[in-house]
């Protein structure tokens, strides 16, 4: 992506997605982006509120600030805004009207709380400079962790973000204690001539801001659309049998990844019906251990504990009636006994639907198919044909050439007479006859007239 201050930037200059080359219409390069559906569907709020929420650097960063109506800013416009520590920042609206009311109720704002205030609307010259400054927040990091280094401080620089007007360059960092950096805020100064505030971040929220991948394959759901972060232990890993495997179950902050609360409600409802008590119980074949649980196919595996080669899948209807003989004294059998015990069927009768049933009442046309022509290849018929000619003329060769001399000798109904020579002397004409003085060429030409004449029809008439 390429918009304006996102640290996921591939350095070019356009965007290759929406094709905006820095100002991102759609949102979808902004990382906690929220759609404001209200503004969208152009519909007016019936109690107009003086309260929207701005979004910095792509969502890694937003707050809430007093709209006075002169500046007339909406969903999606880039803001002017006053700092806090004084100076302007730039920032684009994310929210708007309502919509705001409701954010700042979640996040447990107090509407009558002191804001600062929307100057005005952004112009090209505010976006140009904030490009600029964001495009040298990389190299400052990376200046920041040099001059930390040689002062041998326990702390890692994560991500760096200028103010809007390039007067204050805030750097979060992560450490495990506490940090004396006192020494390191006079040599920021000294080398960026900026005003420098450090604040310190832990690991989630440095992944939060730093983007990535996770083993899904997806973007991290705390760069994208995770805003509170909630405690993860390894009971949520026990609960859904997953092997207690650090580097399985950590994410790229190296935290128990969050994932892990995702599907917890539904594991803990399934496993109301399992038995709290059913890891081992003594069996007439030996002593039984519980292997693994297969919670959503209601199953329990078992094993003997001096032979574990074999494991058997006992359902938990048949572990509750085994542990209810425990109880009243009784040693159940070996397990294949206790895998032949059938367990209580447990279906619902079927209910019977409240629609009326339409089968047999209506019935589709059958729809018909066109079956598609195989097309053939030229290259194909053009080799075909000029094999079959090949073989043609290679079987009816010498009948063809007798049948060609047959048509020469019926022409006229006479044999074809030489070619007389032009030297040689020419016969006398018969009597009757007047004597023909025409050239080689006149009878040539006759010839091929006479020959056109058979083969329309109009042949000369017989005397």
């Amino acid at each position: 992506m390429g918009c304006i201050g996102c640290s996921c930037s591939t350095g070019k200059d356009d965007a290759p997605g929406c094709r905006s080359n820095g100002g991102c219409a759609t949102g979808g390069c902004n990382r906690h982006n929220t759609y404001d559906w209200i503004t969208a569907s152009g519909i007016r709020d019936a109690q107009p509120f003086d309260v929207v929420e701005v979004s910095f650097k792509n969502g890694s960063r937003k707050d809430f600030y007093k709209n006075p109506p002169y500046t007339r800013a909406t969903t999606g416009d880039w803001v002017v805004v006053e700092s806090q520590s004084g100076g302007f920042d730039v920032g684009k609206v994310s929210l708007s009207g309502e919509l705001v009311r409701l954010q700042m109720k979640r996040k447990r704002v107090r509407s009558d709380a002191r804001f600062s205030a929307v100057v005005r609307k952004a112009h090209e010259r505010d976006i140009e400079r904030l490009d600029e400054v964001r495009r040298q927040e990389r190299d400052v990091m990376i200046r920041a962790r040099v001059i930390a280094r040689t002062l041998d401080l326990e702390m890692k620089i994560g991500d760096v973000e200028f103010q809007g007007d390039g007067r204050k360059c805030t750097f979060y960092y992560t450490a495990d204690g506490r940090v004396d950096f006192r020494e390191l805020i006079r040599s920021y100064a000294r080398e960026f001539k900026v005003k420098i505030e450090m604040r310190q971040i832990g690991a989630r929220q440095e992944s939060a801001r730093i983007g990535g991948l996770g083993n899904c394959g997806r973007e991290l759901c705390c760069s994208t659309w995770l805003a509170e972060f909630k405690s993860v232990n390894t009971a949520a890993a026990r609960y859904q049998n997953l092997a207690i495997n650090q580097t399985k179950l950590s994410g790229m902050c190296g935290r128990l990844k969050c994932c892990l609360n995702y599907e917890l409600d539904t594991y803990i409802d399934a496993l109301e019906d399992f038995p709290d008590r059913a890891e081992r119980f003594k069996t007439s074949a030996g002593l039984a251990i519980l292997v693994k649980t297969d919670v959503f196919k209601r199953l329990m595996y078992y094993t003997y504990a001096d032979n574990r080669g074999k494991f058997f899948p006992l359902h938990v209807d048949q572990v509750w009636e085994v542990l209810d003989m425990v109880k009243q004294g009784q040693a159940p059998g070996s397990l294949e006994d206790i895998q032949a015990m059938a367990p209580p069927s447990t279906e619902a009768e079927e209910e019977e639907p409240d629609f009326e049933n339409v089968e047999n009442v209506i019935e589709l046309p059958f729809e018909k198919r066109k079956k598609k022509k195989k097309k053939r290849s030229k290259n194909r018929d053009r080799s075909q044909s000029a094999a079959a000619a090949v073989e043609k003329a290679s079987q009816g060769g010498p009948q063809n050439t007798q049948q060609q001399n047959r048509r020469h000798e019926g022409h006229g109904n006479k044999p074809a007479a030489p070619k007389a020579k032009h030297n040689a002397p020419r016969p006398p004409a018969p009597e009757g006859k007047p004597e023909d003085k025409s050239g080689p060429a006149d009878n040539a030409n006759q010839s091929h007239n006479r020959g056109k004449n058979k083969f329309r029809g109009k042949g000369p008439k017989k005397k």
